[in-house]
């Protein structure tokens, strides 16, 4: 039988909450295929979807990867590690190049608005990435250089159409400093890409109007507090994340208070 959007979606907000991802992911790739452009919940459920299914399998390719170097010198043991790194390769690249054909097929073109282009490109850049933490090679290369592209296009977009506290902005600056720091061991741009997105963001928060400037005054307090904790690269861009994540998450459920921001922080 076949489904109509609304009934989709709905397949999708359930699997979500039974946390079935792959459902989830599967109901939002035929809800993107119709070829509509997507509203803010659709995009949100489509990027929360696959975020856990190529997850698990980064998790996954991790864990069988540290496994591999540790294995003692057999060779049917090493071998056996070998081919399940390779079967979970496989499974992620597959998840990434789907992700990848629904961005250039549908998602981008159908954009219409500065903060959705720039989103899809931001997503762009990230299974890009995913894809060449697994690649090596030629093909390394060019997974590297189209997350690149993809990362800079969107940056360039979001400062010309976007206020700098605005969370996909700042969000992007977060995965491109994580891209230049782990993709292409530059720590230095890494730390100066991202804290520059902290300080021009802290620059415009008194053009926010009145009923904004509390909660954006606050998330930018504890951003700047988290950055300065850690004098080290890779505690810097850490921090940026975990700060990120957890005021977006409480941003997006739309359960975000003053309260809710500090008591999660303060744990």
């Amino acid at each position: 039988m076949t489904m109509d959007k609304s009934e989709l979606v709905q397949k999708a907000k359930l699997a979500e909450q039974a946390e079935r991802y792959d459902d989830m992911a599967a109901a939002m790739k035929a809800v993107t295929e119709q070829g509509h452009e997507l509203s803010n919940e659709e995009r949100n459920l489509l990027s929360v979807a696959y975020k856990n299914v190529v997850g698990a399998r980064r998790s996954s390719w991790r864990v069988i990867s540290s496994i591999e170097q540790k294995t003692e010198r057999n060779e049917k043991k090493q071998q056996m590690g070998k081919e399940y790194r390779e079967k979970i390769e496989a499974e992620l690249q597959d998840i990434c190049n789907d992700v990848l054909e629904l961005l250039d097929k549908y998602l981008i073109p159908n954009a219409t608005q500065p903060e959705s282009k720039v989103f899809y490109l931001k997503m762009k850049g990230d299974y890009f990435r995913y894809l060449s933490e697994v690649a090596s090679g030629d093909n390394k290369q060019t997974t590297v250089s189209n997350s690149q592209q993809a990362y800079q296009e969107a940056f360039e977009i979001s400062k010309k159409e976007m206020q700098p506290t605005h969370p996909i902005r700042l969000g992007l600056a977060l995965n491109f400093s994580v891209f230049y720091y782990e993709i292409l061991n530059s720590p230095e741009k890494a730390c100066s890409l991202a804290k520059t997105a902290f300080d021009e963001a802290i620059a415009e928060l008194d053009t926010l109007n009145e009923e904004s400037y509390k909660d954006s005054t606050l998330i930018m307090q504890l951003l700047r507090d988290n950055l300065t904790v850690s004098t080290t690269s890779t505690g810097f861009i850490v921090s940026f994340l975990f700060t990120y994540l957890i005021i977006h998450y409480y941003l997006q459920e739309g359960i975000c208070t003053l309260l809710n921001i500090v008591t999660v922080l303060s744990c």
